[in-house]
């Protein structure tokens, strides 16, 4: 059991506590509810441009990273479709340290011509590292693209073109950060070694004076069920062909949720999951076979990813998988198999609370989706799913009007010449 408190100041700014006198570390946790999904279509990939951004100056702060570093810490940040969050990890005697750093960020960034040039740059190198030059680095533009058509998951996090962020003007940026970065919108997480009664001095020292913002409704489309098999097939310089196989699925607070997770290991989580089992050891009909959802806040996707074997080619190794999802849908899977299954997501969970910085992320998260103590109760809501459940589902999410199939396909050397 994880025990937790949680108050709000006045301006907006939701706090949690978690104490453990177990570590002499504490970790500070500011989750922001922005993410790629709230970007406009013309203006893409600047939740993840400001992730950049908030770390190049702050009023009073000119370098980020020296201070947490100095205070025997560290930090880091990850954006994508739903949220930004940034977290740091230091000795809970500096405590104090990370509630400046984040708190100097939060009330102004330094909203500089170079500070922007220095981020649009990074950005647009990694943009073209893990996109444009990476084997199959453009794939979630395509499958964004094919399996949504007004929701804004139809971008990836890293925007929809490069074109976006080279365009992006100090104007943008400044609109973007007051709309989004302010305490009212933000949710302030510390797990380890600290009391809830030193956290609320410390949040009203350096968060409380911080003025709350007018945060937009968010107004997002929702996306219209997929009535057809959406089909496309793109070649690029990549070593070996590949299929994906992308079905729409629920959204992260949504009861199905766990089940439809539990399903993708049964595909796919291990050596004897049913995919890797059969097409790939014992068939020996792909090199690689993977299955896995996107866990999105919103309805998300549950993906089927594998390369053929030498001599084996798409349509054959995409009737292999067919003829798997068929099985699941007419046949209950062994209650064995989903226990095996489920003692996993157990273990992992359990494996997870270990770490106080894990514990800060996932009831910022929790706190974010409107049930905090999923952080406690997770473990029995899978271990409810019954094989009924599972079958269900695979009823549900695996028809062909569902589905959105890529052929990526390896350039012939003719056609490159």
């Amino acid at each position: 059991m994880i025990e937790f408190s949680r108050f709000e100041l006045a301006n907006g700014l939701r706090v949690v506590v978690h104490e453990d006198n177990s570590t002499p570390m504490i970790a500070v946790n500011i989750l922001y509810n922005v993410g790629a999904r709230d970007e406009s279509p013309d203006k893409t990939g600047f939740a993840h441009l400001f992730e950049h951004l908030m770390f190049g100056g702050s009023a009073n702060i000119p370098n980020f990273d020296e201070p947490i570093q100095l205070a025997g810490g560290d930090n880091n940040a990850f954006t994508n479709n739903d949220i930004t969050n940034f977290y740091n990890v230091l000795p809970a005697e500096n405590i104090e340290t990370a509630f400046w750093l984040e708190s100097d960020r939060m009330f102004s960034l330094n909203f500089s011509k170079e500070s922007l040039e220095t981020q649009r740059k990074v950005v647009l190198e990694e943009f073209k590292e893990t996109c444009l030059n990476q084997p199959y680095g453009d794939v979630w533009h395509h499958i964004s693209d094919m399996a949504y058509k007004v929701h804004p998951y139809r971008w990836p996090t890293i925007g929809k073109i490069p074109k976006h962020v080279e365009d992006a003007t100090l104007a943008d940026v400044k609109t973007f950060f007051y709309k989004y970065y302010r305490p009212n919108n933000a949710i302030l997480v510390v797990s380890g070694n600290t009391t809830t009664d030193k956290v609320k001095v410390l949040a009203e020292k350096w968060f409380g004076q911080i003025p709350k913002g007018t945060i937009p409704e968010k107004n997002i489309p929702q996306e219209p069920t997929q009535q057809e098999l959406a089909y496309k097939v793109h070649a690029a310089k990549v070593p070996i062909d590949s299929l994906y196989l992308a079905f729409h699925i629920s959204g992260r607070a949504d009861k199905d949720y766990y089940a439809t997770d539990l399903l993708s290991d049964v595909l796919s989580n291990g050596a004897s999951a049913r995919l890797y089992r059969r097409l790939l050891k014992e068939q020996k009909l792909f090199n690689h076979i993977d299955a896995y959802i996107t866990g999105n806040i919103d309805p998300g996707l549950l993906i089927i990813e594998g390369k053929p074997a030498e001599g084996v080619t798409l349509e054959e190794g995409k009737v292999a998988i067919w003829k798997e999802l068929e099985e699941l849908k007419k046949d209950l899977i062994p209650e064995q198999e989903l226990l095996k299954y489920k003692n996993k997501v157990e273990s992992a969970l359990v494996f997870s609370e270990i770490s106080i910085l894990n514990k800060a992320m996932n009831l910022a998260f929790f706190e974010l989706l409107g049930d905090i103590n999923l952080i406690n109760t997770e473990k029995e809501i899978y271990q409810k799913v019954t094989v009924e459940d599972i079958q269900h589902l695979a009823q549900t999410i695996f028809v062909k009007e569902n589905c959105s199939e890529l052929h990526y396909l390896a350039e012939k050397e003719s056609a490159i010449a």
